[in-house]
């Protein structure tokens, strides 16, 4: 028998099943009608709800009636596209004419918007004319007779296709679309003859004043709410080729209030803690370019700040020996953000009352594609960005929360044409390389605003002022100058003088635990840095010795040669281990421990030995170099000498790992004759603007891989030796190009 072809024949439950999958809800539908507006290129579009009560709770004959004064709809459209669900029209106009007549974008593209009207009503009448007709034309589609799954007619169950479904057109002479005067906005404006009219009733779903004036705030927030970096005022009287939304309850215009706006405006210019303004990814470059607080910067994608982020390596995988080339597929955009801080302990000038906290809260990070919103990007509920699932899955403090960055991010369909809406306006398709670069990009950035600025103004700043306090004695300064005040009262004085015993004893107290701390704070770097190792030569003896164990079982006599070689091995593996174990036990705080003179060379081995194996893995070449003609020797302890050159090394190889150069090099120099040591490479260095802060703690350039407690703990430790650490600031001591840091075990 031979094959034959059958028709696909969908049912008319179809129709419902689209509209549900492809619209989620009520305000989407009524914004895809007014995008299709938006495409019409109308000046205005008016939301009449029609039978509503004044709390918008509909009656059983309410309607909806979208206008437009856009160009309508000429017959062949309604009867060959708007009649054909999915029709490519849209499509082929973007492909070949990607503007309208008026140099708009064309949003729609998937020819779906006349499911919205079926989410929103079962009975549609649409009337529209195009320009230069003198009649209009109607089409009505009227469901009221299908039940909501179309599968029962009149009430009885019927076997209902796709193609059983009609609509009735006409046309007719101009009664709806004709010139006449109307009111919007307080302004008197003349309808045109052309334009779109669709009345919706048998309303579906549930209405409300909360639901309506979510939808005001949709509207508003269609267009760009942003201009150059910063909230867009709300114009007196519109521009040249604007396009406007009117709600309506009944004849009475609703009057909403978008002051939030203004209001928004206003803290993001001046409660702002950090702003990040004309931005652009510029994606043949591999930059960032973008004004911080006024200042300009550009941030290339291979820059150390970037790549040693834990985001960036996620991302962009790749080996410790390859070099560090990213690209992208996502095409070039632009971007603004403003941070907030939220806390108690802000300054003054940052610190938000609960009703300037309730205004930035509803806004997040909006995406605008050619001046026009993509939903629900930029919704408080939606995290597009994935921000805050980062934020679960890593220490939370790393990254900024989602309600404390207000922004935008701008893109078009000529420089992101792999960057397409989803069919149900959920946001953008997972297309695989464009989307993810673009969203892993912006986390990026925002991951280093986090990093770096506000790391600064947050951590790096406010201990800044804390510990300069505790360093200067301003306590005890404070408290003699209040002695001076108290001649003549002998009782008052006491007093002040138990208190400043308490102070001193609690005081001495706490600086015991923080050299107690400081003497630990190496062990978890040293553990961290020789486990590894030391785990994989312990398996290798557990193997070895499970060998030894199944030969003992076997009959016969075990082979001797091979019992003396295993042996060895095995006593080589766990002198191994006995070293980097003793190496480690150094660095214990103990009260054995006794200033010595040590030979400061053994101590950098010891530590270089911990390091071999990261060493040769990332392809760094490490030298020691000793010169003066007499052995450096530093009197103090194995605890504080291999601390500081543990944390002077692993920061080398850290920075050495994330910059792209193939030649990476560590030089440590010891000048016996000078008393210095001198630990350099040739990575990214310090930057300038970093180098007040190296030394404070809690400050780490590292981003959120940091404790910003390293440098800070080997500058305390050789204080209290009487020695110093220092960035080296003259040339000689300026071996390599990256960071130079001097040590000097001279005291003064």
């Amino acid at each position: 028998m031979k094959p034959i072809k059958l028709p696909l024949e969908p049912y008319a439950r179809l129709l419902t099943m689209l509209g549900d999958q492809l619209i989620k809800n009520e305000r989407i539908a009524l914004m895809e009608l007014i995008k299709n507006s938006y495409d019409a290129d109308a000046s205005w579009v008016t939301v009449r709800f029609e039978g509503f009560d004044d709390n918008f709770v509909p009656s059983a004959s309410a309607k909806i009636i979208v206008e437009d004064d856009g160009d309508g709809m000429p017959e062949e459209v309604i009867k060959e596209h708007w009649l054909s669900p999915a029709t490519p029209i849209k499509k082929n106009k973007k492909s070949k004419h990607s503007k309208t007549r008026l140099g708009r974008i064309i949003q729609g593209e998937k020819g779906i918007g006349r499911f919205a009207v079926l989410k929103l009503g079962k009975k549609t009448v649409i009337t529209t004319r195009p320009k230069s007709c003198p009649n209009e034309y109607v089409l009505e589609m009227d469901f009221r007779r299908y039940d909501d799954e179309f599968l029962t007619k009149d009430g009885h169950a019927e076997k209902l296709l796709l193609s059983d479904i009609e609509a009735s057109f006409q046309e007719r002479a101009a009664v709806e679309i004709v010139s006449k005067p109307l009111q919007l906005g307080g302004r008197n404006v003349r309808r045109p003859t052309t334009g779109t009219r669709i009345e919706i009733e048998g309303l579906k779903g549930t209405w409300n004043e909360r639901k309506v004036r979510e939808i005001f705030n949709d509207v508003v927030r269609l267009q760009s709410i942003f201009s150059d970096g910063v909230v867009a005022a709300h114009p007196a009287t519109p521009a040249p080729n604007s396009f406007e939304v009117f709600i309506f309850n009944g004849a009475s215009e609703s009057k909403f209030s978008d002051k939030y706006l203004s209001d928004l405006r206003t803290l993001m210019e001046d409660r702002s803690v950090i702003r990040v303004e004309r931005g652009k990814y510029n994606e043949p470059a591999k930059q960032f370019e973008f004004k911080l607080n006024g200042v300009s910067h550009v941030l290339k994608l291979d820059d150390p700040d970037i790549t040693a982020l834990q985001v960036f390596k996620r991302h962009f995988k790749f080996a410790a020996d390859e070099v560090l080339t990213p690209k992208t597929t996502c095409g070039s955009f632009e971007f603004g953000f403003y941070v907030f801080d939220f806390s108690s302990q802000a300054p003054a000038r940052y610190l938000l009352d609960s009703d300037e906290k309730a205004i930035i809260r509803p806004h997040r990070i909006y995406l605008y594609r050619d001046g026009i919103r993509v939903y629900p990007y930029g919704d408080p509920d939606d995290d597009w960005l994935r921000i805050d699932a980062y934020r679960g899955t890593i220490a939370a403090g790393h990254f900024l929360s989602n309600d404390q960055v207000v922004g935008f991010v701008n893109i078009t369909q000529s420089s992101n044409p792999q960057l397409r809406d989803k069919t149900n306006r959920e946001g953008l398709i997972e297309t695989g390389a464009p989307t993810d670069d673009f969203i892993a990009l912006l986390q990026i950035f925002l991951a280093y605003i986090r990093s770096k600025p506000y790391y600064k103004y947050r951590s790096g700043l406010q201990n800044k002022k804390t510990v300069a306090a505790f360093r200067d004695e301003q306590i005890a300064n404070d408290i003699e100058k209040l002695r001076t005040t108290l001649d003549g009262k002998p009782s008052t004085r006491a007093l002040l003088d138990r208190i400043e015993q308490q102070y001193l004893a609690e005081r001495k107290y706490l600086e015991q635990r923080a050299e107690t701390t400081e003497a630990l704070a190496g062990i978890g770097l040293s553990v961290e840095t020789a486990s590894h190792d030391i785990m994989a030569v312990m398996q290798k003896a557990l193997n070895a010795l499970d060998d030894l164990i199944k030969a003992a079982l076997r009959p016969g006599a075990i082979d001797k040669e091979y019992l003396s070689a295993s042996l060895n091995s095995l006593r080589g593996m766990l002198s191994f281990i006995e070293t980097n174990l003793k190496d480690i036990q150094l660095l214990f705080k103990s009260s054995k421990q006794r200033r010595k003179d040590l030979r400061v060379v053994d101590s950098v081995q010891k530590v270089v030995s911990l390091f071999d194996s990261v060493v040769k893995k990332s392809k760094i070449k490490l030298d020691i170099r000793e010169t003066g003609g007499v052995p450096l020797i530093a009197k103090t302890t194995d605890a504080v000498l291999l601390q500081v050159l543990l944390n002077l090394i692993d920061n080398s190889i850290y920075w050495l790992q994330s910059i792209n150069r193939k030649d990476k090099r560590i030089l440590i120099q010891l000048d016996g004759s000078a008393g210095t040591l001198i630990v350099s490479d040739n990575g990214p260095g310090i930057h300038k603007e970093d180098e007040d802060f190296i030394f404070e703690p809690f400050f780490s350039g590292k981003g959120e891989e940091g404790r910003g407690l390293g440098l800070y703990i080997a500058q305390q430790l050789l204080a209290r030796q009487e020695y110093t650490i220092e960035l080296a600031d003259i040339k000689a001591n300026r071996l390599l190009g990256g960071a130079n840091f001097v040590v000097s075990f001279v005291r003064e």
